[in-house]
């Protein structure tokens, strides 16, 4: 008897600087993969410099790649609204410009079924004091990010940014979801 190979799906989350939507989701048991790219603007294949202008449309994002039999996306995008703001237009902290919106990017119906539910869940519970402004929308011209940007935090966790603004977020991540930290 053959055991069948895991099936995995990917999403595509705007929460920010991805250096910290990475950090946190490099943590999360049933993700297999994040990849730290750029989505969902009009320039092919963008330059980071490009995106940081403002004027390519696209925003910073992380690919996720999960295994639904470890981790249900409304799990993940769950953890997602807790560790970024979702009522800042076009900021997250001191970043600030659409580069930096919440976005949820689907590659199916399902996944977007999800993500509108899970926001109306949010809306009607009133978790915020303002509107959640998380644009949900087909992934579209993604791209992944230069390799520095990859693994970030891990590889610069004293830097500046990342011991002030990652850190917390990670932090956060790990005692709200003690559960799904990875071992």
């Amino acid at each position: 008897m053959t055991s069948s190979p895991s099936t995995t799906e990917t999403i595509v989350l705007g929460g920010g600087c991805f250096w910290c939507t990475e950090a946190v989701f490099d943590r999360v048991q049933g993700v297999v993969d994040v990849e730290s790219g750029y989505s969902n603007g009009q320039t092919v294949n963008p330059s980071y410099e490009q995106v940081c202008t403002g004027r390519t449309g696209h925003n910073e994002v992380v690919k996720l790649t999960f295994d639904p039999a470890q981790i249900a996306l409304r799990e993940i995008l769950e953890i997602f609204f807790v560790v970024h703001d979702p009522t800042t237009l076009n900021r997250q902290g001191n970043d600030l410009g659409t580069q930096y919106r919440s976005g949820i990017y689907y590659t199916t119906e399902a996944q977007k079924q999800v993500a509108d539910e899970v926001i109306r869940e949010i809306e009607a519970g009133k978790t915020y004091a303002s509107p959640v402004v998380t644009e949900v929308k087909p992934l579209d011209n993604y791209s992944t990010a230069e390799a520095y940007h990859q693994d970030y935090f891990l590889n610069h966790p004293n830097q500046g940014y990342c011991a002030f603004v990652v850190g917390p977020k990670v932090e956060k991540f790990q005692k709200t979801f003690a559960a799904r930290v990875k071992a």
